[in-house]
């Protein structure tokens, strides 16, 4: 035997170094999700760059992931808190016991474009706009003229649907509630990304407080006769602008009736609070939240034989924590990858 410290005892402490080496490599590799809204960010570059914006995400979007089999893009509402967003978005998949197998992603639309909106943006980072045709809709960046808010949930999805990056990625859901199920609603219809992707994408919009209608006919038309801008957009069709102004008519129709959509509402939002829309053109949908979901599912399933999901949600009023981490909630923020797998295969 060699005597203390001698070769080798320091050949035993350098192999067991290399394991220990070898087993942090390891852990590494097969961590588990981030949470941590302090530790989970992202930019995601736009355009070419140098425009980014940031997102909050349990998994990297640029490292390989064979164990993701489903995503979930989750846009806040209009107090732009992503931060918190992503924790009820990852409080959900830990109801759905889907934090190991699904990336969740919580983008920030940050905005110091005046008004209500006066984010502190980093370098570089895109200031969307908070009015008219704002984030919420697709509208043009405050900043650069040449980036849609739609344009970065399209980088996002093209991200995702890199099978090099995650092989096994068979279901992608973008989500919202509130102004976020705004974006989600008129996403659904106008997105260009949607049919080029190797991954199927569906839609969930929760409570928000208008909807982009398809024609001119609305549920209450005593407001509409005294309310002559009631169909422009993003209310309706007329005056587009932003990433959803080429798109012809018909084909922003054909493209809603046919995409799945899940429209998650609150049985208790029936009361004028929490960033309510009372503006003619949204008063020409229904007087509450609830009611003009219930409208707008009805009409596009009449009038445009729409297969859309309607799921009301008991005991929950105007509160994206309490409807996304619903029983109702969970099937359609974490779809069953069984019905998925011959798209994917595809």
């Amino acid at each position: 035997m060699g005597p203390r410290g001698g070769p080798l005892a320091l050949r035993r402490c350098t192999i067991s170094h290399m394991r220990f080496l070898l087993l942090l490599a390891a852990v590494a590799a097969y961590a588990g999700p981030c949470t941590s809204t302090k530790d989970c960010t992202e930019w995601v570059t736009l355009g070419g760059g140098p425009s980014r914006s940031m997102i909050y995400r349990t998994y990297p979007l640029e490292k390989k992931n064979p164990a993701i089999s489903r995503a979930l893009i989750m846009v806040h509402g209009v107090g732009r808190d992503a931060d918190n967003y992503f924790r009820s978005a990852t409080a959900a998949a830990f109801l759905a016991d889907a934090l190991e197998d699904t990336i969740v992603i919580a983008p920030r639309f940050s905005s110091n474009a005046g008004g209500g909106c006066r984010d502190t943006l980093q370098p570089g980072e895109v200031s969307w706009s908070c009015t008219g045709d704002s984030w919420k809709s697709g509208g043009v960046a405050a900043n650069n003229d040449r980036l849609t808010s739609f344009d970065f949930v399209d980088e996002i999805l093209r991200k995702l649907a890199r099978k090099e990056v995650f092989p096994n990625l068979r279901a992608i859901v973008v989500a919202g509630h509130s102004a976020g199920g705004q974006f989600a609603d008129r996403y659904a219809m106008a997105n260009k990304v949607h049919d080029t992707l190797p991954v199927p994408v569906s839609y969930a919009v929760a409570n928000p407080s208008s909807y982009a209608w398809p024609d001119s006919s609305r549920p209450a038309e005593d407001v509409v006769a005294k309310c002559p801008l009631y169909d422009r957009w993003p209310y309706g069709f007329l005056n587009r602008t932003g990433y959803a102004g080429p798109i012809p008519d018909d084909q922003l129709r054909k493209q809603l009736a046919s995409r799945p959509v899940s429209y998650l509402l609150g049985e208790l939002d029936t009361l004028p609070i929490g960033g309510f829309d009372q503006s003619c053109p949204a008063m020409a949908q229904g007087a509450t939240r609830r009611a003009r979901g219930e409208a707008f599912a009805e009409h596009m399933k009449k009038t445009y034989d729409a297969h859309h999901a309607v799921k009301l949600v008991p005991y929950c009023g105007h509160n994206g924590r309490c409807m996304f981490t619903s029983e109702q909630a969970l099937p359609v923020l974490f779809p069953s990858l069984k019905s998925h797998e011959t798209t994917a295969l595809k």
